[in-house]
């Protein structure tokens, strides 16, 4: 995926502030939306391509920019959503939404091969409950009018009767997809334990992790926690879930040993505390965790270099 450039504009724009002020929201929605910045940054560069294609006077004959923007935005959402379903059929092993990490982080220099600058897309990403990796993951199992209808309302508070337009159903019908996919949301969440809680958790496993120490990462486990690993058919890795306390321990000590001179870097992903395995200096692997009742449930492990772009490029 290319990343875009800013959009192309002139003084005799119309609302132009209203223009370029809402890329991130778009960007956002891209993102939530779609599971892939790279994906949300292509979905955004073709919103502004359509918006300045048009003439002047169309321009101004729209009343509200920013509504015409998420529109069109939404309905390209709606179009990629259809056609992920089969490449994501042909994908390799498991598919996991591209790992995000905290702005605030890489602008103070955390990561090893520098920041991004503020500017880019990746910083521009809201990180909030709403794209927490459990709940991408949620959203993976959903009809793409289920998502689209969910998000734009329940997320971007946008009323059933723009919804519809954009999803080319009835609000009534709108109303209906919100409602199923809120559903599976409840179904699919866990309590989220306090920040600090869950900071410290992941210390504990990356610490019981760095020194092989079997017991205590089956002790951090849930008896029924689930690994999954994302190396989209470009690198090695597990191609489907591990299952059980004893067996990710396992297999986590068995990478250790096999990866000699991996680093592990206690990081913000997607809002939460994850961990990154770095070699060299260069992040190879992002971790994101779900807990609860004080245990790792779920591990989500992104080793696809291209879903590692925000975390490498500087």
């Amino acid at each position: 995926m290319s990343t875009p450039s800013e959009p192309r504009h002139d003084e005799s724009t119309p609302d132009l502030d209203v223009i370029v002020g809402e890329r991130r929201q778009l960007i956002d929605l891209g993102y939530r939306l779609l599971g892939s910045l790279a994906e949300a940054e292509d979905v955004v560069q073709e919103t502004y391509t359509r918006w300045y294609a048009m003439s002047r006077e169309q321009q101004e004959a729209i009343e509200s920019p920013g509504a015409w923007l998420t529109k069109v935005a939404g309905r390209i959402c709606l179009d990629v959503l259809g056609s992920a379903r089969a490449r994501r059929e042909r994908y390799v092993g498991a598919w996991i939404p591209e790992p995000l990490p905290d702005r605030g982080e890489w602008l103070a220099g955390g990561a090893a091969g520098g920041g991004r600058a503020p500017g880019d897309p990746a910083d521009q990403v809201t990180l909030d409950e709403s794209v927490n990796m459990a709940f991408l993951v949620v959203l993976e199992a959903m009809t793409p009018a289920e998502r689209v209808a969910f998000i734009l309302h329940d997320v971007f508070r946008y009323p059933f009767a723009d919804v519809a337009e954009i999803v080319g159903r009835t609000p009534a019908a709108c109303r209906q997809l919100a409602s199923s996919a809120r559903r599976r949301i409840s179904a699919g969440r866990t309590p989220a334990a306090p920040v600090a809680g869950q900071a410290a958790l992941v210390r504990h496993f990356k610490e019981a992790w760095e020194s092989r120490d079997i017991k205590a990462l089956v002790g951090l486990l849930d008896p029924d926690a689930v690994m999954t690993a994302d190396g989209g058919g470009m690198v090695g890795t597990v191609l489907r879930p591990v299952e059980g306390a004893e067996s990710i321990a396992q297999y986590l000590i068995h990478i250790a040993d096999k990866a000699r001179g991996l680093e592990l870097v206690e990081r913000t992903v997607n809002g939460r505390p994850g961990l990154v395995a770095q070699h060299t200096g260069v992040p190879v692997t992002v971790a994101a965790f779900d807990i609860n009742g004080g245990r790792v449930i779920r591990i989500w492990a992104v080793r696809n270099p291209e879903k590692l772009r925000a975390w490498t490029e500087g």
